[in-house]
């Protein structure tokens, strides 16, 4: 088994907003140019020294949130995050209401 030669790059690196827009951007400008988008989001990730799946990942949503593609978008992830969160808050106080009424019954 071959082990690549690869470039010590940080691990969990945190990229910002413009980084993200503009790696999306120059990979939907090359889509442009070339008609196809084999390769693309390889070659803008290699010039940027950003990793490929987390560019492809950022395209990915990118092109869910402009409706370009079917899926969840980044506003609902978001809204279904809060309203999971609002839930288990209700079901713990619930819990507490259940056992205190119980509590004040016996």
């Amino acid at each position: 088994m071959a082990i690549k030669n690869q470039q010590s790059l940080p691990k969990g690196r945190r990229y910002s907003p413009e980084e993200k827009e503009q790696a999306v951007r120059l990979v939907r400008t090359l889509r442009d140019e070339l008609g196809t988008s084999h390769g693309t989001v390889q070659r803008v990730a290699e010039q940027l020294g950003y990793g490929v799946e987390s560019v492809r990942s950022w395209v990915k949503q990118a092109d869910i949130d402009d409706g370009l593609v079917g899926g969840t978008t980044t506003s609902d992830k978001k809204r279904i995050a809060e309203l999971e969160q609002e839930n288990r808050e209700l079901k713990r106080a619930n819990s507490i209401l259940k056992s205190a009424s119980a509590f004040f019954a016996g």
